[in-house]
């Protein structure tokens, strides 16, 4: 279930030939944003910024404003109903609905076991069995965490949130009691996995700020954990 969502319409500041502005409707869910075109333009000074709406009354602006509350009921409409299919729904898969875009979804232990498997064809030449050990361990513990959280067997990438990470962190220390240097190493093995769906093109760098949102000292952890070091010149 989403903890927020939010429809904000603007303009964006590409002016046409003939003087009109294009309008969007940012769709926010837990922090992740995505715009989509309201195939609509304006006057850039027709349109009131702080209501986002068109100035006046108008029969052109009510016109226009009506179509923009259409459209928004739309978009809530589309959220409520793939909340009840699917239960979470992320700014981009709620904006492909809307267009008609199918987006293929991707679970984590699939994509977790398969780089495991790897790991595994690859020991004695360029992984330790130690290693896949470890990667073995880690995969338990996550689904684990999974089942444990969510009350799920499994759960798609775009899920993967500040708050996850916050508890499988919490999850670790505290269900599973392990060590701070434990803890962090198999934190250290789920960023590679985050990382590889990063490579793949499945998340992108932008979608994972919401990971550093949180106090400082756990935002640091996180990002030093997922973003590669700057090598020393």
């Amino acid at each position: 279930m989403n903890k927020t969502f939010n429809l904000l319409f603007f303009i964006k500041n590409k002016i046409r030939t003939n003087g009109t502005a294009p309008i969007y409707l940012r769709i926010t869910i837990d922090g992740m944003a995505a715009d989509i075109a309201a195939k609509r333009y304006i006057d850039p000074k027709k349109w009131d910024v702080k209501a986002h709406k068109a100035l006046g009354n108008s029969q052109e602006a009510k016109t226009l404003n009506l179509y923009l509350k259409t459209l928004e009921q739309k978009v809530y409409d589309f959220h409520y109903l793939m909340l009840k299919e699917e239960n979470f729904v992320t700014a981009e898969s709620l904006k492909s609905k809307l267009l008609g875009i199918d987006i293929e979804q991707r679970m984590l232990i699939p994509i977790f076991q398969e780089h495991n498997d790897k790991v595994e064809a690859l020991v004695g030449q360029d992984f330790a069995p130690r290693t896949l050990e470890r990667y073995k361990t880690s995969l338990k513990h996550t689904q684990e965490f999974i089942n444990w959280k969510y009350k799920v067997s499994d759960i798609d990438i775009t899920q993967i949130d500040h708050g996850f990470i916050s508890d499988y962190d919490f999850w670790l220390r505290s269900v599973r009691k392990c060590a701070n240097n434990t803890a962090v190493k198999y934190l250290k093995n789920f960023k590679k996995i985050i990382r590889l769906c990063m490579a793949h093109g499945w998340l992108t760098a932008g979608s994972l700020k919401i990971l550093f949102s949180a106090t400082k000292q756990r935002s640091k952890l996180w990002k030093d954990l997922i973003l590669p070091k700057k090598k020393s010149r």
